[in-house]
Order: structure tokens, then C-alpha cells, then sequence
């Protein structure tokens, strides 16, 4: 395989330093590309801006470890992301940044691309960057095909059970650091090796996990008030690593990030293997699915916390404008982040420029904390993804589960089990069939209840009226009506021609099509056979009310050409007297 440039080598001297400002400017002087932006809410966009760069802090740092890439990845992610989705996306008071569940598919696409240079790891780096471009060019594909309206129709057992699989997946890769150990970045490998870890843990990386897990669950609870001010994951990130400074800096065995580089990110350009081009796209594909998934998710959640309707497809062209230049400088591929996002409007953030301060704080920081970031210990970031792990999983669900309908509890676990074991997107893409064979299983249940067939008087509804109820029972049997109160699609034709064999012994058939919208070319095929097989009694038919589209399928598909020009009747009454006249003359 011939050598691509390093992922140093691809490096050019532009930074931000000019960029951000002039691009600033532009978009604040064209009002109308932002969604949503004014300066009447500017004093609680500020404060909301601040916040959340506050709780961003911990958490980008500890998705960058996480992925493998390192913790100014995660904060790459969160300044290029946040800044950018919030600009052009469609939820104004939305912050975006590196969330769950993008770092588990980018610490796989990561160590995919890595492992496939051993020799060369910073050139698998820039193919896995690469791949992070892609995803946000297939995001901004989404949102210019309004794609984003789809996605909205997930539903919920499905959405469920991949989320609580993501957060099932970072617990179980945090076992590790959090006892002292290396990260492994499988979660199968990670719950096969807990025993090992469990018999030869560190014992001063469990205490700062403990400690972290302490602040990080029981500040919200037992401190509210404080947590308001301070953030637990902030404060956590604080008290772990002042505690491993004070106490167990000379303890062995506790890993620590170490040096991170600071100063503006270098623009770097991606890289392609031709050989590996279609599992780059599948992977762009894996990130721009689960980052659109993931963001509009979030939006939902900023909609009912701020009372508003984000624009969906608008959401994923800002969205997918923040992972394309996130990768272009290494940064971690983003999303909606939730908890950031409530953090972001309880402090009073409502508007893009919230989203874009935050990310604006974040880079201040960069710039020049590096050095103080490079003694956090693992096991304090641990401990606060740990945290992100609990709260992804979906509780409420879980305790309606005795309630839930079973068919939804299946799609859920199914799910949960596939993201955790096999695969997300496999994960999301067979719980999305499953979900289409139960929601086509209740229309069909529906749409075969809407079928009546009525021979006596007692079996009609009042709405037939007077005249043709009387008429039904003059019929004494012989006039059979076909009452169709629906649409019909291609599941419920097999048992619409199953549900007509059980009636037989009637010499006229009267076809009631006035309340049937539409109707697809299957069971259009399967009147067909329903109008044959009522011929081959020896009966005549008639049909109803088709509408227009109903009426233009079945004459392209030859349904009307088996019934006589003359027993084609717009209304019901007519044909049932046309019928009953019939009956009369034999």
C-alpha cells in the first residue's frame, strides 16, 4: 500500500487566529443565517454561554480520552462543533460538543484506521479524521434533503434501547482507568476482562474514582443549590485532582493524561485511501447517521425545556458544518448535547449565542490550561463518564417495562444488546425493520377491522340510513355489502381475500369503497381476485364511491373492467337500489 503524508506533514500553517473573528463578524452582519438570533435575551445568553462551557470542560476532555485521540480532541470537537452547529444550526438555544454516543463509534473508527498502520499510526489518525469530514459533508447531505424530518420518526423503544446501549458501553469501557487499568476499547473485551481487573486493582485510582463518583452523584442530589453555581462534573474534575495532588501523587500505578498541546489547532487536509474509500464512506455514513440521530434528539429536548419548534433539516446542515471543520483540524465529531444544552437555558441561554460564547470560552481555555490539564488522572475522568454512562441510559423506560407493550420491550432489548455486542448502526437498522413489521402488523389489524360485511339489517350501522338498511332487509340475505372503512395497503391483502372465503351463498355483492383514501397496486390485486372469486359463485358485482386516486388504480390494474360499465355508481344508495332491483328480476 503506497505511503499517504503524515498526519504532521499534512499540517499547514493557517490557523484561527484571523478566521474565527472575520467569520464572526460576517454572520453577526447577516442576521438572517442564524436561526434565531437577537440580542433582547443577550445578558442570559452570556450567563447560559458561561455555564455551559463550564460543564463542557470535564466532559470534552474526558470524551477526547475516552476516543483514544486524547483530551484536546475533545476539546477541538467542542470548539469547531459548539461553535459552528450553533451558527447554522436549526435549535437556537442548542449546544452542541463531543457526546457519548459519537466518541464510542469515533474511538472504533479510530482504532480501525490506527490499527491499520501500526508503522504509521499518524497517517490511520488523518484517514480516521478524514472520515470525520465525510460524516459532516453526509449531515449537511441530510438537511439539503430534508432528510431530518425522517429520522424524527424513529421510535421510541428503538431510540431507547440504543441509547441505554451507548451508556451500558461507556460504563463498561471505564472499569478499566477507573481501577487503575489501561481503557480497552471493546466493550465485549472490556466486560470479559472485569474479573482481571477487579483481582489487581490500583488501589489509590479506585479512591480518586470514588471520590469522583462521591461529587459527580451526590453534589446534584445533597447540594443542589451548589451544583447550580458549580457543576458536579466540574467540581469533580476539581476535587479528584486536588486530591490526587495533596495525597496520591507518589502513590504507583495512577495514570494521568499527561502533556497536551496547546496554541491554536493547524488546518490539516484529509487524507483517502482508495483502498479503503468504501469503508470510509461507511463509517462517514456510521457518524452522520447516529451525529443526526443523536443532535435532533436533543433538539426535541430543547423544545419542550424553551417552549419552541426547531428546524430539523436546518439542525443537521449546522450540525454537519461543525464535524466538517471539526476534522479538518482534529477534533472529536459532536452533536446536540443534552445536559449541556437544559444546563445552557436554565442559565438563561436562548439564542445561537450562547452555543457559539461557549465555545468561544472553551478555546480561551485551551490556549492556556494545558499545562494545568495534564495532571488530571484517568480515573477522575472515569469516574465522571461513568456518570454520562448512567444518565444516557434510559431509566424511565426501563421502569415502565411491566407496562410497556411487549412488542416495544423487544425492539428495546434487541437493540440495547446489538449496540452493546455487535454494531450500532446494525443495531439501529434492525430495530428500525422491527418497528416496521409491528407498526405494519397494527395497520394491517386495522385495516381488516375497517372491513365489514353486511347482509342482515342488524349487522348494518345507522350510518348506512333508513332506506338502505330496508332495503338490506328486503334483500332477506341475498345482497351482500362489502363495506370498506379505510385504506388499504399490501398488508391486508392476503387477509381481505381470507376474510371474504368465509362468506359465501349471496347472488349480488355490493363493493363499498366511499371511505377509502387510497389504495396500493397489492390490494387493488386482491379486490381483483375478491371480484373473481364472487364471479365464479355465479354473483354479480358492483362497486362504490371509488375516489379519484382509488378509482384511477383500479382501471390501471383492470379491477373495473371485471364489473359491467353499468354497476359502477358513485353513491351507495343507487347501487343498493340497482341491486335490489336485480335481485327482483330473478
Amino acid at each position: 500500500m503506497r505511503s499517504a503524508p503524515t498526519w504532521s506533514e499534512a499540517r499547514s500553517p493557517l490557523s484561527l487566529l484571523g478566521f474565527l473573528p472575520l467569520f464572526l463578524g460576517y454572520t453577526l452582519n447577516t442576521m438572517n443565517l442564524v436561526n434565531g438570533l437577537n440580542f433582547n435575551t443577550i445578558r442570559g445568553d452570556i450567563y447560559g454561554g458561561l455555564t455551559a462551557a463550564v460543564v463542557a470542560l470535564p466532559l470534552a476532555m474526558a470524551m477526547g480520552v475516552a476516543s483514544g485521540v486524547g483530551p484536546v480532541a475533545g476539546m477541538y470537537g467542542a470548539i469547531f462543533v459548539g461553535f459552528f452547529a450553533a451558527l447554522f444550526g436549526g435549535t437556537p438555544a442548542q449546544v452542541s460538543g463531543p457526546t457519548g454516543p459519537m466518541t464510542v463509534v469515533m474511538a472504533a473508527i479510530f482504532i480501525q484506521y490506527t490499527g491499520l498502520f501500526p508503522d504509521n499510526p499518524a497517517h490511520g489518525a488523518a484517514l480516521a479524521f478524514t472520515v470525520v469530514i465525510l460524516g459532516g459533508l453526509f449531515q449537511i447531505g441530510f438537511g439539503l434533503l430534508r432528510i431530518g424530518r425522517f429520522i424524527e420518526l424513529v421510535p421510541h423503544p428503538v431510540v431507547s434501547g440504543f441509547m441505554s446501549g451507548i451508556g451500558v458501553i461507556i460504563i463498561l469501557l471505564q472499569i478499566g482507568p477507573l481501577l487503575g487499568h489501561e481503557g480497552l476499547s471493546k466493550p465485549l473485551s472490556a466486560a470479559s476482562a472485569i474479573p482481571e481487573f477487579v483481582s489487581t486493582l490500583h488501589t489509590s485510582s479506585v479512591m480518586l474514582g470514588l471520590i469522583t463518583l462521591a461529587v459527580v452523584y451526590g453534589i446534584p442530589t445533597l447540594l443542589p443549590r451548589l451544583n447550580r453555581l458549580l457543576p458536579s462534573p466540574l467540581m469533580a474534575l476539581l476535587v479528584g485532582t486536588l486530591a490526587y495532588i495533596l495525597i496520591f501523587q507518589n502513590q504507583p500505578g495512577i495514570r494521568i493524561i499527561g502533556d497536551i498541546p496547546t496554541g491554536f489547532p493547524d488546518f490539516s487536509m484529509p487524507v483517502i485511501e482508495l483502498s479503503l474509500l468504501w469503508e470510509m464512506i461507511l463509517s462517514g455514513l456510521t457518524l452522520a447517521a447516529l451525529g443526526s440521530i443523536d443532535s435532533l434528539l436533543t433538539s426535541l429536548v430543547a423544545d419542550n425545556v424553551t417552549r419552541t419548534q426547531h428546524k430539523s433539516d436546518r439542525e443537521l446542515i449546522g450540525q454537519g458544518i461543525g464535524n466538517t471543520i471539526a476534522g479538518f483540524f482534529g477534533g472529536l465529531p459532536g452533536a446536540g448535547a443534552t445536559m449541556r444544552t437544559v444546563v445552557n437555558v436554565k442559565a438563561g441561554g436562548r439564542t445561537p449565542i450562547s452555543g457559539a460564547l461557549h465555545a468561544v470560552v472553551l478555546l480561551v481555555i485551551v490556549l492556556g490550561a494545558g499545562a494545568y490539564a495534564s495532571i488530571i488522572p484517568k480515573a477522575v475522568l472515569a469516574g465522571i463518564l461513568v456518570k454520562v454512562g448512567t444518565d444516557i441510559i434510559d431509566w424511565e423506560y426501563l421502569r415502565l417495562l411491566s407496562r410497556a407493550p411487549k412488542a416495544g420491550v423487544l425492539m428495546m432489548f434487541t437493540v440495547l444488546l446489538l449496540t452493546v455486542f455487535v454494531d450500532l448502526i446494525q443495531a439501529v437498522a434492525i430495530g428500525m425493520v422491527m418497528a416496521a413489521f409491528v407498526f405494519m402488523h397494527r395497520m394491517v389489524q386495522l385495516q381488516l377491522g375497517s372491513i365489514q360485511f353486511i347482509r342482515n339489517p342488524e349487522e348494518a350501522p345507522d350510518e348506512l340510513g333508513e332506506e338502505a338498511i330496508q332495503l338490506l332487509k328486503n334483500a332477506k340475505g341475498r345482497l351482500l355489502l362489502y363495506h370498506v372503512g379505510g385504506p388499504l395497503s399490501f398488508g391486508a391483502a392476503k387477509g381481505m381475500i381470507r376474510q371474504f372465503s368465509e362468506h359465501k351463498d349471496f347472488d349480488v355483492l355490493v363493493i363499498d369503497l366511499k371511505q377509502v383514501p387510497l389504495m396500493d397496486f397489492t390490494s387493488s390485486r386482491a379486490l381483483g381476485e375478491i371480484i373473481d372469486e364472487a364471479g365464479r359463485l355465479g354473483s354479480e358485482v358492483y362497486v362504490v364511491g371509488a375516489r379519484p386516486a382509488v378509482h384511477d388504480i383500479l382501471q390501471k390494474q383492470g379491477v373495473l373492467g371485471k364489473v359491467r360499465e353499468e354497476y359502477v355508481h358513485a353513491e351507495r344508495l343507487d347501487a343498493l337500489k340497482d341491486a335490489y332491483k336485480l335481485l327482483s328480476t330473478q
